[in-house]
């Protein structure tokens, strides 16, 4: 039988903690305008993707029907939308409250297939949707009595997810037929051409930022893009959607802990309990739904 050359679990165990710093990043490169962290986090990481891109995979472009390129580019303005609500929010509540309200990208990722295929849910799969949104619940409620801005960056969390599920589901098939680098880096491309524009015709600096937040950029393009977003995709050539962000549901705890140590950031006792339950529903999503599949790949296989 044949096997994957990296064990896909792994992957996306390491990818967990990679996404994990994320808003920590975010956080503290919060002085640039939204759309610019975003934007360089792209571009640096198609920087370090070209030289790879154009001397070993460029024939895989030919390969991609017009049908293909439609998808592609709509998965690609889908995931810009994504991070730029992801930072919106990150900008506006907690790390802990964006992180759980993100793991409501699991039950769109199930929901959607269901819904397009007009497949009906097990009851198992069913219970766990409703513990998980009644942790959710118990966060926004919390955030809604506090007041202020923070119930906006709790609904930014929200489409956040919602569009990140969108996406990875867009991309799916296409995903199977090209490598894990070509399908990347054409996202990364149409998503950072997408912002220059955007920041062009926003007058923002390209350059009149400190030099920690440049070391900052550099990190978001490498830590979660390349250690958290690249392996995703890898193990989507072996783990369907659903799967892959079902194992990342711990995801907000690995946020949460770090927010603790290096922002100092508290978690509220709804945190802590809204938390427990979503963990709680993810865990039994992850039971109901996971079911065992043989992992192939031909000695042809991009890696």
């Amino acid at each position: 039988m044949r096997i994957p050359p990296f064990n896909p679990y792994i992957a996306v165990f390491i990818g967990v903690f990679a996404i994990s710093t994320t808003a920590i990043l975010i956080k503290l490169v919060s002085g640039a305008p939204i759309s610019i962290i975003a934007n360089f986090q792209l571009l640096i990481a198609l920087l370090i993707m070209a030289p790879i891109i154009f001397t070993k995979y460029k024939h895989e472009f030919q390969s991609i029907t017009n049908k293909n390129w439609v998808v592609l580019i709509g998965a690609g303005i889908i995931l810009t939308v994504h991070l730029i609500l992801l930072m919106e929010s990150l900008q506006l509540t907690s790390v802990s409250s964006s992180a759980l309200l993100l793991t409501l990208q699991f039950i769109f990722t199930l929901l959607l297939p269901s819904i397009l295929r007009q497949e009906r849910l097990s009851s198992g799969a069913f219970i766990s949707a409703i513990i998980i949104l009644f942790g959710n619940a118990i966060i926004l409620r919390g955030d809604f009595l506090l007041g202020g801005d923070i119930i906006y960056g709790d609904v930014f969390a929200i489409l956040a997810a919602i569009a990140l599920s969108i996406s990875q589901l867009f991309g799916q098939k296409i995903r199977r037929r090209v490598s894990v680098i070509t399908y990347t880096f054409i996202l990364f491309s149409i998503g950072a051409a997408i912002l220059i524009i955007y920041n062009i015709v926003k007058q923002h600096s390209f350059v009149s930022y400190p030099v920690n937040y440049w070391w900052v950029f550099i990190a978001l393009a490498i830590i979660p893009t390349f250690f958290g977003h690249f392996l995703f995709n890898w193990a989507a050539k072996w783990m369907n959607a659903s799967a892959i962000s079902f194992s990342t549901a711990f995801q907000p705890a690995g946020a949460t802990i770090l927010a603790l140590l290096i922002l100092n950031e508290m978690v509220s006792w709804y945190q802590v309990l809204g938390g427990s339950i979503i963990l709680f529903g993810l865990i039994m999503l992850i039971v109901s739904t996971t079911k065992k599949t043989e992992f192939t790949i031909s000695k042809k296989e991009n890696k």
